[in-house]
């Protein structure tokens, strides 16, 4: 049986992430100042935030108040025009830089933040659309490679909880 409507509604990608918080409000205010995100709704329910969504750019991110006993972050990729100032405006909003923006060897520059609630945001910049074969050959570049390695290590085996 086929449907004869959209797999998702207008405006709504095919994947939507969930952000599940425990102070949905400040989310919210964070996602405005910090990228620009504009909130679409918001419903209340005993007083906590069960459902709210904003958008950033042409995508939806859901979010609400954590029912749960362990704190979920978030990990979303955002990509940007320029990602220095954006993890700068990040940074300003009461973000803590994970990982300065750096260019890796498939052409984007990436930099890494957690916001206030301890969500951590991928700043992504496209810089160069490679072929397969130039990505090979930075991929053995040391100056990508000491990129990578620093991206990967700065995650480090845990994230201390946000203050």
């Amino acid at each position: 049986m086929t449907n004869n409507f959209p797999q998702a509604p207008e405006g709504y990608g095919t994947v939507t992430p969930w952000i599940v918080t425990r102070d949905t409000v400040a989310l919210i205010g964070f996602i405005e100042e910090a990228f620009g995100g504009q909130e679409l709704s918001r419903m209340e329910v005993e007083g906590r935030i069960g459902h709210a969504e904003a958008r950033i750019g042409d995508s939806v991110v859901l979010m609400f108040d954590s029912p749960f006993p362990v704190e979920t972050p978030g990990l979303l990729r955002l990509f940007v025009d320029d990602a220095d100032a954006v993890v700068e405006r990040a940074v300003k909003a009461g973000a803590a830089v994970v990982t300065r923006p750096t260019e890796l060897f498939w052409g984007d520059k990436v930099g890494r933040v957690r916001d206030p609630l301890g969500n951590i945001w991928w700043i992504q910049e496209r810089l160069a659309d490679l072929t397969p074969e130039e990505i090979g050959e930075r991929a053995a570049d040391p100056v990508y490679t000491e990129g990578m390695a620093y991206l990967q290590d700065s995650l480090g085996p845990a994230l201390p909880a946000p203050e």
